[in-house]
């Protein structure tokens, strides 16, 4: 199976991105993914977590094929089949949830509204305890941003006027409607962060 989708930027970030989910997940739980892509995430992370239980999830209903493909050729038995998920619409049947919610790269290439809806959906789906991680550029009002950042920007909204890099501040007031808060901020490779939300007590 060598021609399943693929992402240099997955590539290069998983590694990175597993190194703080071993610090911050308990040995075992559920975890569902929200955009899951070409499922680069979810097989790293599934091989090197074996006792969590990862649910992809694409909008894209043509990145399914390819993300079970790669399941298959990784012989991971602890991922479940991926299923669609518009975070616009109901997420899942049934009142599942979750111990982990993981959303990479997508609030800067999706329309505004699906971040409430992401912190909405998420407050609903996450288990007592359970956390909601945020990977991706972010503007920030204390932290310059990098030329490579404001020129990705620029580029997103050039491509589409509903997309561009999301202010955390905005993306934290969001998530506190939705009874969130930001417990833990990592600065990560490329000018990205990792963003770590649990329930307001």
């Amino acid at each position: 199976m060598t021609d399943l989708p693929y992402s240099p930027a997955a590539e290069r970030n998983r590694q990175p991105i597993l190194e703080v989910l071993r610090r911050v997940l308990p040995i075992q739980g559920s975890a569902l993914e929200i955009a899951s892509g070409t499922g680069q995430h979810v097989a790293w992370f599934a091989a090197a977590l074996p006792q969590w239980t990862w649910q992809p999830t694409d909008y894209q209903a043509d990145a399914l094929p390819g993300i079970a493909a790669r399941m298959v050729q990784e012989r991971l038995t602890n991922v479940r089949a991926p299923v669609r998920l518009d975070v616009m619409a109901r997420w899942l049947p049934g009142d599942e949830r979750f111990d982990l919610i993981y959303c990479a790269n997508m609030l800067h290439i999706a329309p505004w509204t699906t971040c409430a809806a992401l912190m909405q959906g998420s407050a609903r789906h996450l288990a007592p305890g359970g956390i909601l991680i945020t990977y991706g550029p972010y503007l920030e009002d204390d932290v310059p941003t990098s030329p490579g950042n404001l020129a990705f920007d620029q580029s997103l909204r050039a491509r589409d006027p509903a997309w561009g890099l999301r202010r955390r501040a905005v993306v934290e007031a969001q998530a506190a409607r939705a009874g969130l808060h930001l417990s833990a901020r990592y600065v990560m490779p490329a000018n990205n962060l990792l963003l770590v939300w649990t329930a307001t007590p």
